[in-house]
């Protein structure tokens, strides 16, 4: 086997992997970059494979940003959270702000339904449980105004 048929199988072998990775939910670049890396794939191949998928629209980051969007919404998170979690998969930040803006999420709502799943539907009585529940609604991801209305300080 030659050097170009070798590198040639090398390819489609990580095209192979990514398309099954993506098969399974959407990825981002960068996941995909560390899942084929923790593969042994050279990152030469690995960038191939990679730029080939973009170009077929099979690895779309807009739309994993969107997916990913939904998918923290319906577990509770808060923007803050989600925003942080989507630069850490290598999301660009207008592509973050696009997928935030385009849901139809009422935030201060979503936090105070999860603060009631969490805590039951009665407000806080005081400060303690108050804290308590705003250090909840915080790690959530939620901002400070979200979460005042969450626990009855509007």
């Amino acid at each position: 086997m030659t050097d170009q048929e070798e590198s040639q199988f090398s390819l489609t072998d990580a095209r192979r992997t990514a398309m099954d990775l993506l098969a399974r939910r959407e990825h981002s670049v960068l996941e995909l970059r560390r899942k084929l890396a923790k593969r042994d794939m050279s990152g030469e191949v690995a960038e191939q494979a990679l730029q080939g998928l973009v170009a077929d629209g099979l690895l779309d980051e807009s739309r994993f940003a969107e997916s990913f969007v939904s998918s923290r919404i319906s577990k509770g998170q808060g923007p803050l959270r989600i925003r942080g979690d989507l630069s850490e998969r290598g999301i660009a930040g207008e592509l973050v702000e696009q997928a935030l803006e385009s849901t139809d999420c009422d935030w201060f709502e979503l936090a105070r339904q999860v603060r009631a799943r969490r805590f039951g539907p009665e407000a806080p009585g005081d400060y303690p449980e108050r804290a308590r529940q705003s250090r909840f609604l915080q790690y959530r991801g939620f901002s400070s105004e979200q979460i005042r209305f969450a626990v009855g300080d509007n």
